[in-house]
């Protein structure tokens, strides 16, 4: 059983004396203007639903963080265990990677603008670049911590680079996997709402942007607490149990 995680009903209960907190602390502001209560926040959803924008704009993020996410994957993965399989390539690499993995954010989506332009290549390119040093620094340090006799033993039997990769590394690199990925959609559906406040027409931060112009706490809260929503049940439904699969081996 793992224990690292609290029981469904401990989380709800958890999330409820949020909403309670939050209910109080709207009743004495006394003012929706700056804090709206959950009852008005939950109409303000319930409207947007309604007339349809609220999937709209959601489904362009959603989308927006599944192409950058499987970018940023890809890459870091196939540059992480490069770097921790050629420790000479990786000394040469590695002060790249430190610059990438401390550039700010900002910085990297408004020069993607500037060099790319305003559309959806310099939106989904500058989210996946701000994550895939991430990744890349996770995958190498599993790596790392690989047990050598397993490749030792996989050198022995002459296997091809190809099997070595499939049967002896990606399996221990399982939970290293599962962390970048849980850190990862974390991390980018943040920085796509950036993006998207920043040079989008369209999303959860293009709405936030222009709500936000309008002083309008209900709608940004509306909507931030809208796709909060839907990145926690795909982090409980899909991300979680996939993480307890890929750590099941450490209990045997």
């Amino acid at each position: 059983m793992d224990t690292s995680r609290a029981p469904l009903h401990v989380t709800l209960i958890s999330i409820g004396a949020l909403v309670a907190f939050w209910s109080l602390a709207a009743f004495f502001s006394d003012d929706p203007s700056i804090l709206p209560s959950p009852a008005l926040v939950a109409a303000a959803i319930a409207q947007e639903a309604a007339s349809g924008k609220l999937w709209l704009h959601m489904s362009w993020t959603l989308w927006r963080v599944i192409m950058a996410f499987i970018a940023a994957m890809t890459v870091g993965c196939a540059l992480g265990i490069i770097l921790g399989l050629a420790p000479r390539l990786n000394r040469w690499a590695d002060p790249w990677v430190t610059v990438l993995l401390n550039l700010p954010a900002l910085v990297i989506i408004v020069l993607c603008y500037l060099w790319i332009g305003l559309n959806e290549v310099a939106a989904i390119f500058a989210v996946a670049l701000n994550k895939t040093a991430m990744v890349t620094v996770t995958i190498r340090e599993g790596v790392r911590a690989m047990d050598r006799g397993v490749s030792d033993m996989a050198r022995v039997y002459r296997m091809s680079p190809a099997k070595r990769l499939l049967h002896v590394i990606w399996p221990q690199l399982g939970p290293f996997v599962a962390a970048s990925t849980r850190n990862g959609l974390a991390v980018i559906w943040k920085i796509v709402l950036v993006v998207e406040f920043l040079g989008r027409s369209n999303g959860v931060g293009f709405q936030i942007h222009l709500y936000f112009q309008l002083f309008d706490t209900a709608m940004v809260l509306a909507y931030a607490l809208s796709f909060t929503a839907v990145m926690l049940l795909i982090e409980y439904m899909i991300v979680q149990r996939w993480e307890r699969r890929a750590n099941a081996w450490r209990a045997t």
